[in-house]
């Protein structure tokens, strides 16, 4: 007899893993004496006989080979004084690893006092009702809670959390039946998570654990959220501190500072565009040329697709004067663009030798870190000065900067709010512009490149 199909998937599940993986709160057992005695050359090179015989690998687990050939893993073991056999999958089919993994459950199960074959008659009456055919296992679920999100992510976004799951989930409790996960084993899950100190990542995982459990719940799969009350049990997660950033009033130095950088000029360039667009270092990385429109009329305009975009929602950012200078320049060191190099030359910072083919974002980082600012400033933190210079001007209201940094809601509405904005938002990126010029002027004019911080 072989396994009922839900035992089979989990099986091939627990195989993927190394045979000293933690699941279902047991360890699967490494080899040692009296145990782990086959191979897989050894299981292949077995010959049937005129009756059938088995082969013990140890610790109650064997395969028996009948006489037409056939080889199945069979479990033996005493409960309450009786002596019972379990059968498990096929050979090849459920490989060596896989029973291995199964035969361990079932030792787990003995050391809860219960009877495997007892289990294993429960297991099956539960799959008898409407749900029969469903593969019920925390991964499972997680994975099909996955790809109802994935229209409303980004791929950016939605391989943090599939990362986030994988390493530190799934390897814990993916194998387990979504409805038999207790608070205990969710909290000790997490808990691993905090011990390496990452407190805010934590608390995320939470709630994506959260999120699938809840997924599960209307059709019946799981009869609550084992998450809801773990939060008190957690490490506070700290305060959101956000990008620091140079001031305002620090500008002129700054760029004096950024002029006498001897960095490569594509990396100025980056930073450069990074910072009169108000975009994040990952739309600067990847933009290509085939997203600009209008670059000889009064209405230039880069067109962000939502694909690459953090809100899954398509970014415009109208284009001032000072922006279609930088593009040209960068238009002139595109040597990979001039040559007709298609695969690269579609970027605006290409960089061969990279896997992403695109400007690292280190580069920019670096630019900070060289001109005093490590732990001073970050790339990103001039999103918020621009934020910051154009509220206190009183010249925009903050729908329009809020647009500009492309916190706008997603869907319909973002695309609306989008198009009704642009014209709001051109001068005003206009006027953010000519800001940086006065102060880079600034700058040149006091000569502060050597200024301290």
């Amino acid at each position: 007899m072989q396994l009922d199909p839900f035992l089979v998937n989990l099986l091939v599940r627990i195989s993927r893993l190394p045979t000293n993986f933690p699941c279902a709160g047991f360890e699967v057992a490494a080899t040692g004496e009296g145990t782990n005695m086959l191979t897989n050359v050894a299981l292949k090179a077995l010959k049937p006989g005129p009756k059938p015989y088995k082969k013990a690998d140890g610790g109650g687990l064997f395969v028996l080979v009948q006489p037409n050939g056939t080889k199945a893993w069979r479990f033996a073991y005493r409960f309450e004084g009786k002596q019972k056999l379990l059968s498990g999958g096929p050979f090849p089919a459920t490989t060596i690893l896989a029973a291995r993994a199964w035969r361990d459950m079932m030792k787990h199960q003995l050391a809860l006092g219960l009877d495997p074959s007892q289990e294993r008659r429960k297991a099956k009456a539960r799959s008898s009702g409407p749900h029969a055919d469903v593969i019920n296992t925390f991964e499972h679920v997680a994975r099909e809670w996955l790809e109802t999100r994935l229209l409303s992510w980004s791929p950016r976004y939605a391989a943090l959390v599939v990362g986030r799951l994988e390493a530190d989930i799934f390897p814990v409790i993916g194998c387990l039946d979504i409805d038999t996960i207790t608070p205990r084993q969710m909290l000790e899950a997490i808990r691993k998570i905090q011990a390496r100190g990452a407190i805010e990542m934590a608390h995320r995982v939470k709630n994506h654990c959260s999120e699938i459990f809840r997924y599960a719940i209307p059709d019946g799969r799981c009869e609550s959220d084992p998450c809801r009350d773990l939060t008190p049990a957690l490490t506070k997660a700290p305060r959101v501190q956000h990008r620091p950033k140079v001031a305002a009033k620090d500008l002129p130095t700054f760029f004096a500072k950024l002029n006498a950088d001897g960095a490569e000029r594509m990396s100025h360039l980056a930073l450069r565009w990074t910072i009169l667009t108000m975009v994040r270092t990952q739309e600067t990385r990847f933009a290509e040329w085939e997203e600009f429109e209008d670059l000889d009329g009064a209405n230039s305009l880069w067109r962000i697709p939502a694909s690459r975009m953090k809100m899954r929602s398509e970014h415009l950012v109208p284009l001032p004067r000072q922006a279609l200078e930088l593009l040209k320049e960068i238009n002139d060191i595109n040597l990979y663009r001039k040559a007709g190099n298609v695969r690269l030359g579609r970027y605006l910072f290409p960089v061969a030798y990279t896997k992403s083919r695109v400007i690292s974002e280190n580069r920019m980082l670096d630019i900070m870190y060289r001109i005093g600012l490590r732990g001073k400033a970050t790339v990103h933190g001039f999103r918020g000065l621009g934020s910051t210079v154009l509220n206190e001007s009183g010249l925009f209201k903050g729908d329009w900067v809020e647009m500009q940094l492309a916190h706008q809601p997603g869907g319909v509405r973002g695309a609306y709010n989008a198009a009704l904005y642009l014209a709001h938002r051109r001068p005003m990126m206009q006027w953010w512009a000519d800001y940086l010029d006065e102060a880079e002027r600034k700058g040149r004019k006091d000569g502060v490149a050597d200024q301290l911080w």
